[in-house]
């Protein structure tokens, strides 16, 4: 018996942001990883009830299915990681992905939807950080797209707001002060928490918010809803473990 026999096979999954945003030191920033197929080791890690409460099940089955040496999951920015998670979906139960939204039922076939990539936007490669002007108060400013250590790092913040003041949710002038990286080229953090605390405009902050949102690469999971006044939005398909169980 040859250790060939137990050899799984790989598939090479493309990055929605092609590895723009990476330092090229990075093996990111080649845009594409190699992942191996799911086994009963990663059904055991879904399942680990410790994960999941601490919220890092998806890290743990990213790093157990990744095969691409020297790759850091927390400097994986969103939208490369979910089209990591729907590999790893395809790659472990398929494609057809069942669920229910609004009292609806879907059928969705994983392997249909497309990456949405940078547009034209003029940015420096290997560099994770973008020009903006407000359109309000037209001030420039210079973001980043947030990666798992930004994410984790804003987590710990309001974590310890709360603990100041249990009452206290500024999650999103947090976020802000941890995506924004410069105001009218000054790149002093205090002047950038200054700055969202006490002179970003309402009508700036979602604009910014908007403009990230259509900007950064990522999975297209949206879907279109019809309510039963025929009313039709978009809705985004949700990832929860349930994603990674479509037999339950």
């Amino acid at each position: 018996m040859t250790d060939n026999k137990f050899k799984f096979p790989t598939e090479t999954v493309e990055l929605p942001s092609k590895g723009l945003v990476y330092s090229s030191t990075s093996p990111l920033s080649k845009g594409v990883i190699e992942m191996k197929y799911m086994t009963a080791k990663e059904e055991d890690i879904l399942t680990n009830q410790a994960y999941i409460k601490k919220g890092i099940v998806f890290d743990k089955l990213l790093k157990s299915l990744i095969i691409t040496e020297g790759v850091d999951i927390d400097d994986l920015i969103v939208g490369d990681k979910n089209a990591l998670l729907v590999a790893a979906r395809i790659l472990g139960y398929g494609g057809d992905y069942k669920f229910s939204l609004y009292g609806t039922d879907y059928n969705v076939d994983l392997t249909t939807l497309d990456n949405k990539f940078f547009g034209n936007e003029d940015f420096e490669k290997g560099k994770n950080e973008f020009k903006y002007t407000l359109p309000t108060s037209k001030i420039e400013i210079t973001f980043k797209i947030l990666d798992g250590k930004a994410e984790k790092a804003v987590d710990a913040e309001l974590e310890g707001l709360k603990k100041i003041n249990k009452d206290s949710s500024p999650e999103l002038s947090t976020r802000l002060k941890h995506l924004i990286l410069s105001v009218d080229g000054n790149y002093e953090q205090k002047a950038v928490r200054e700055f969202v605390d006490n002179y970003l405009l309402a009508k700036d902050s979602r604009a910014l918010r908007d403009h990230i949102k259509n900007f950064q690469p990522d999975v297209n999971m949206t879907i279109n809803h019809k309510d039963a006044d025929g009313f039709e939005e978009e809705v985004t398909i949700p990832v929860t473990l349930n994603f990674f169980w479509p037999e339950s």
